[in-house]
């Protein structure tokens, strides 16, 4: 349980972190989704990868905990003073200003569209594996891809 902890437990995190938008809520979550993995290891069936039932697993936890809370938007001052170290300053405001540019367009695109860009572009999961995850047809998830990218190169291009 150790090692399965320390290979996901990021990776997890951060798609967690990304649908509930609150990194305490995030980590509850994340300690929430293992426990209930320890509790229920023998109805894993192999039918996926680890890293997809975890996922399944983080995303019922996700929004179930999003119906049960009001939606909050994240303070873009924090996220404008996340410094990467190793950059130079200019490379690190080029970044940040994309990022920010980025993230913001990401975030105004439809819960379902944000899930499919998430899953498939953050977390490298395939069309088949995020149609498990979500609980759609590999058809609905290739669709929605198409129409999330459409809008959001739409939203990119306004911004700049």
């Amino acid at each position: 349980m150790h090692t399965l902890y320390a290979r996901h437990n990021v990776r997890v995190y951060r798609f967690v972190l990304r649908m509930v938008r609150d990194t305490t809520m995030a980590e509850d979550l994340v300690s929430q989704v293992f426990l209930d993995v320890w509790r229920t290891a023998a109805q894993f069936e192999g039918r996926s990868q680890v890293s997809t039932w975890l996922l399944s697993i983080a995303r019922f936890k996700a929004l179930t905990a999003l119906r049960q809370r009001k939606h909050e938007d994240i303070d873009q001052d924090d996220v404008l003073e996340i410094a990467d170290g190793a950059d130079t300053p200019e490379t690190s405001l080029d970044r940040a200003t994309t990022s920010e540019i980025l993230r913001a367009c990401v975030a105004k695109l439809s819960p379902a569209h944000r899930e499919i860009i998430n899953l498939v572009y953050y977390h490298e999961k395939s069309v088949e594996e995020a149609g498990q995850i979500i609980g759609i047809p590999q058809s609905t998830v290739k669709t929605r891809m198409f129409y999330a990218r459409k809008q959001l190169a739409d939203l990119l291009r306004g911004a700049g």
